[in-house]
């Protein structure tokens, strides 16, 4: 999971605002509640789940820099990546995304692939990584090589939170 964006048009770490009384962070730790292992990539911070902390270097340099870094901390064939700001990504997207085969992205209703919310064969990952300079680079550029099959969001799963506008009120 990544947590470690700077939230600038949040205005504050937005993966502690509360949502309907959980923090934004445990909204989406509860999506993968059934994990082997829990990888957070960010600046440590509370959290209601017992989570392994992580720091991309240098800090504050992007997404794929971030997954990478959490790729030595990886002990299971497949890893869902989620970013920290998903509130109605739930363990049922989880398993949609794993059973895709070969991996999997969540599609948004525009038809735009979400991918902080999919799932991938950790060696094919890890192929993806090597040799790469991913500072500064999206997941997209990450993920681009391997072959996920679109899976479709189901009601609010893809809406992420970037401003206190994107805050759902009926929570």
């Amino acid at each position: 999971m990544l947590a470690g964006g700077a939230a600038s048009r949040f205005g504050s770490d937005k993966t502690q605002f509360p949502l309907g009384g959980v923090r934004l962070l445990d909204r989406v730790l509860r999506a993968v509640r059934d994990a082997a292992d829990l990888i957070v990539v960010g600046d440590e911070r509370p959290t209601a789940t017992p989570v392994t902390w992580v720091r991309e270097d240098p800090p504050g340099s992007g997404p794929a820099n971030s997954v990478v870094a959490a790729l030595p901390r990886v002990r299971t064939e497949r890893v869902v990546l989620l970013a920290g700001d998903l509130p109605f990504v739930e363990p049922r997207t989880v398993r949609r995304l794993l059973s895709a085969n070969g991996g999997g992205v969540l599609v948004d209703a525009d038809g735009n692939e979400q991918y902080l919310c999919s799932a991938v064969r950790t060696a094919d990952l890890q192929s993806a990584a090597d040799g790469g300079q991913w500072s500064q680079r999206s997941v997209r550029a990450l993920l681009a090589p391997l072959d996920l099959q679109p899976v479709r969001a189901v009601g609010r799963e893809a809406h992420d939170v970037d401003t206190p506008d994107d805050v759902p009120s009926d929570l």
